[in-house]
């Protein structure tokens, strides 16, 4: 395995993880997850997406199950904000340094808030992307909260 700006933030922060490599997929948006926990074995609820998203004016992460919709309005409330919008492909890319498909929370170009689904603390390990297509790591729940300071809260639309 190839080293990726978010392996080695984990090395660095002495952080256990697993990493695990597949053939990229090409899916429609909506099932790219959910094809990603079916090629590696696991239960879609334990495999989860990172959307760059901008709230009130601030670039900020939402890490939610690949299963699962990002409510707009949660995220907005969980940051005391009055509103939260997708960010634009090309400003993801930029704000963190990896490409639409393989971005991760983690070794970002510049450290954003992020906020996760509270889902992702009732498992004992979670999948997240490795910081390239074809590349997700797995890790304690724990650890990615505190190592990324992030908050936890209901994402989830529906």
């Amino acid at each position: 395995m190839s080293a990726t700006p978010a392996t080695e933030a984990l090395r660095r922060a002495g952080i256990p993880f697993t990493p695990h490599e597949y053939v990229p997929v090409e899916e429609a948006e909506s099932t790219y997850g959910e094809a990603i926990a079916a090629l590696l074995g696991v239960d879609p609820a334990r495999v989860f997406k990172t959307l760059v998203t901008v709230v009130d004016d601030h670039p900020t992460v939402a890490v939610v199950p690949v299963s699962g919709h990002l409510s707009l309005k949660s995220l907005a409330r969980a940051r005391g904000a009055k509103r939260a919008e997708m960010a634009a492909p090309a400003a993801a890319e930029r704000l963190t340094g990896y490409v639409v498909g393989g971005i991760s929370p983690f070794g970002q170009k510049r450290r954003l808030p992020v906020v996760v689904d509270r889902s992702l603390v009732g498992h004992a390990t979670v999948l997240v992307s490795g910081g390239r297509r074809g590349l997700q790591v797995e890790l304690v729940p724990g650890d990615l909260v505190a190592l990324l300071g992030a908050t936890v809260a209901d994402l989830l639309s529906g």
